[in-house]
């Protein structure tokens, strides 16, 4: 009775000292933002320790039959979609202020459960938790321009960061319209047909450098439209 007294107070003591040593900073549990985006969501971790330590950050499945679509990102790099584990190394009572989680919302709407599991590398038993809610609403569909001939909504998403998308409309073959990217020198860096048989234009931006750029409808050679595309690693 004694030694199962003793094993006890050892796995709650050690518990507790986990518990204490990591901290999660960023207790936000409930997000929201619209479908065809991706959500940052901080994990801002604490070691309080005075040692250096190595951590496990690992996405559970919530209440959803699958894993959200994610992915894991500190100091500018990122982890490849579907990696579920990510391990970060904290010194002594320092604190890792990048690492977030990405969830990319797709296009359905509606609510999505997350959960984050937290323990120190090779002590699997010893888990913290942290669960988020994410609700996700239908992009409203805002016009920027219409005319008999067509009909164009806004560039999504902006700010975008692989790539964005720009839905669209033609009511006549005979009409011809593109769009450019380009600097806010005036420099073209992209030019894309709007073909009338399309409704959907995808813009790839995973090579531009992170800044401010322009796009600008031109139809039958007529600049109808220009605005602001935000690009964003």
């Amino acid at each position: 009775m004694k030694q199962f007294l003793i094993i006890c107070l050892i796995a709650f003591s050690t518990e507790n000292i986990f518990s204490q040593t990591l901290e999660l900073l960023d207790k936000q549990d409930f997000y929201q933002t619209t479908s065809v985006q991706k959500l940052r969501i901080p994990l801002r971790l604490k070691n309080n320790s005075d040692k250096q330590q190595t951590y496990i950050v690992r996405n559970v499945s919530g209440e959803m039959g699958s894993p959200p679509k994610g992915y894991f990102c500190a100091n500018n790099s990122c982890q490849e979609l579907g990696v579920t584990d990510f391990s970060v190394t904290i010194e002594g009572n320092e604190t890792i202020q990048s690492l977030y989680f990405v969830l990319e919302t797709g296009i359905i709407s509606g609510q999505t459960s997350l959960k984050f599991e937290f323990f120190l590398k090779g002590v699997a038993k010893e888990v913290a938790e942290h669960s988020v809610t994410v609700s996700v609403e239908e992009r409203s569909k805002a016009y920027i321009f219409q005319s008999k001939e067509i009909t164009l909504q806004d560039v999504y998403p902006n700010p975008a960061s692989d790539q964005a998308f720009m839905e669209y409309k033609i009511n006549s073959e005979n009409v011809k319209a593109k769009l450019l990217i380009h600097n806010i020198l005036g420099r073209v860096l992209g030019d894309y047909q709007l073909p009338s048989s399309e409704t959907k234009l995808k813009i790839p931006t995973e090579d531009l450098p992170i800044g401010v750029y322009f796009y600008t409808i031109y139809i039958d050679q007529e600049a109808v439209l220009t605005r602001k595309l935000i690009v964003r690693k």
